[in-house]
């Protein structure tokens, strides 16, 4: 099958994508628990983000799940999956010239390592939301962790199926000591010398 396809040279580049928006494009990985804050404050750094004039598009996995991975199930080989094709359709926005803000539980570090190979990791920025389970239990925002106490969810993260915490993040975020405000002027710090254009 690969012998028959033949990638297509087209006349606009990355490069005059981002000479024109005039910052460089990279993909915001929000990884964490369901209920860690992760949409939350990518949400927020979205809207920061959009005010400075930066060309911005936000991933969620709802959103992912409803329409590019809609047949697949949360078992290990569907996760998997599930994050390759995100990390796919995130390589292709950052050719696009645009920042892309994705948060996704991703728990298991083999899969983030794979999304920042095919994103480039000097295109991949990591945070970590760090919340603790207990906590994310305690405001289960959907209803989620008590359905799978109950055995109502099969292979729920942090419940019934791993998560393994990012080693050596980009940034750490603990929700617990800092708030969503705070999280979204250091990611912004953080972010100013990478999205930085020179001619």
């Amino acid at each position: 099958m690969k012998k028959n396809i033949v990638e297509h040279k087209y006349s606009v580049s990355r490069e005059d994508r981002t000479r024109k928006n005039q910052h460089q494009s990279m993909v915001i990985w929000f990884t964490g628990l369901s209920g860690s804050g992760k949409s939350t404050i990518a949400n927020s750094l979205e809207k920061r983000l959009f005010k400075e004039g930066i060309s911005t598009y936000s991933l969620d996995g709802d959103n992912i799940r409803s329409g590019l991975s809609k047949g697949l199930s949360f078992s290990r080989e569907d996760r998997h999956e599930n994050n390759r094709r995100i990390a796919e359709v995130a390589k292709l926005f950052v050719d696009a010239g645009i920042v892309t803000i994705g948060a996704f539980i991703s728990p298991l570090k083999e899969d983030r390592e794979q999304a920042k190979d095919i994103i480039g990791k000097e295109n991949f920025v990591e945070v970590f939301v760090n919340t603790p389970l207990e906590v994310c239990e305690e405001r289960d925002v959907k209803g989620f962790y008590k359905k799978a106490r109950q055995g109502e969810i099969k292979n729920f993260t942090g419940i019934s199926a791993p998560y393994e915490a990012p080693e050596n993040p980009d940034i750490k975020i603990n929700t617990e000591e800092e708030s969503a405000e705070e999280a979204v002027e250091r990611l912004y710090e953080f972010l100013q010398q990478k999205l930085k254009f020179d001619e």
